[in-house]
C-alpha cells in the first residue's frame, strides 16, 4: 500500500551479539502506529480524562491492547490488578476476559476506584464483573487465594514490584501470567547514569524475572514497557 515501506526497506543487517540496534525514526513511527492500533471508546476517554485530572498516569492504548490480548490468551476468568487508577487498564482487561470473569482491583485511593466503577458501568460491564478492594497492595494481596488467578497486572508502587512478583507467583495458577507496567521508566532503566531507588528496583525486577526458573518472560516495547511472564 502507498505510504508503507516495502519489506526491503525494513530489513536491517544482522547485529553482532550483544550490540543494540539503533532506534530509527522509522521504528519510532512503527511503535506509534502500534500504540494507536486499537481504537478506544468514550468510556476509556472518560477514564483517561479523570486520571489526568487526578494527576495519575494511565496505560497507553498500546499497553491496553496488549492487556486485552494477554487476558484473552489465558482465557482469564479471575484477574488481580494492583493499581486501579480511574479504570483505564481495568476496562482493557475486562474486554479480554471471559464474559463471566471477575476483575479484583486494588488501590489505596477509594475515590479513584469510584471513578473506575463509573467507567466500567459506562463501558457496559455489569457491577458483578469487578471487585474493588481499597488499601495498600502489600496488605491486601496476602488475603487473596493461592493459585486462584489467571493473570496479575501490576501498576502500583514501582518500588514494591519485587514484592508484587513474590505475591504473584503465589496467586497465579500454573500457566497464569503476570505483567508489570512502566519498566522502562521513561528510558531511565537503560540509562547508565545514577538513578533513583525506583529505577534501581525496576532493574532488579527485570533481572529477577529474566533469571527465574519459574517463569517464561518477554519485555514488550509498548507504552513505557510491559514486562510479561508465564508461570511454569
Amino acid at each position: 500500500m502507498s505510504g508503507f515501506p516495502t519489506p526491503t526497506d525494513t530489513v536491517t543487517p544482522r547485529q553482532p551479539r550483544g550490540q543494540e540496534r539503533v532506534i530509527t525514526a522509522n521504528r519510532q513511527t512503527s511503535w506509534a502506529f502500534a500504540d494507536a492500533y486499537v481504537a478506544e471508546d468514550e468510556a476509556l476517554h472518560w477514564a483517561r480524562d479523570r486520571a489526568r485530572e487526578a494527576g495519575l498516569r494511565s496505560v497507553s492504548p498500546g499497553t491496553g491492547a496488549a492487556l486485552r490480548l494477554l487476558a484473552a490468551s489465558v482465557d482469564a476468568k479471575a484477574v488481580a490488578e494492583i493499581g486501579t487508577g480511574c479504570g483505564v487498564s481495568g476496562i482493557h482487561l475486562l474486554h479480554g476476559m471471559r464474559p463471566d470473569g471477575v476483575l479484583t482491583t486494588v488501590d489505596q485511593e477509594p475515590e479513584h476506584q469510584q471513578s473506575a466503577r463509573q467507567a466500567f458501568r459506562d463501558a457496559g460491564f455489569a457491577g458483578n464483573r469487578a471487585r474493588f478492594i481499597p488499601g495498600p497492595a502489600l496488605d491486601v494481596l496476602p488475603r487473596l487465594a493461592d493459585s486462584g488467578y489467571d493473570l496479575v497486572f501490576c501498576d502500583g508502587d514501582r518500588r514494591e514490584y519485587q514484592d508484587y512478583l513474590a505475591e504473584s507467583l503465589r496467586l497465579l495458577r500454573p500457566g497464569g501470567l503476570v505483567a508489570f507496567e512502566g519498566v522502562f521508566a521513561n528510558g531511565r532503566t537503560m540509562d547508565s547514569g545514577p538513578q533513583p531507588t525506583e529505577v534501581l528496583r525496576l532493574r532488579e525486577l527485570v533481572r529477577a524475572v529474566r533469571e527465574s526458573q519459574e517463569l517464561v518472560s518477554s519485555l514488550l516495547p509498548v507504552g513505557d514497557g510491559l514486562l510479561c511472564a508465564v508461570k511454569r
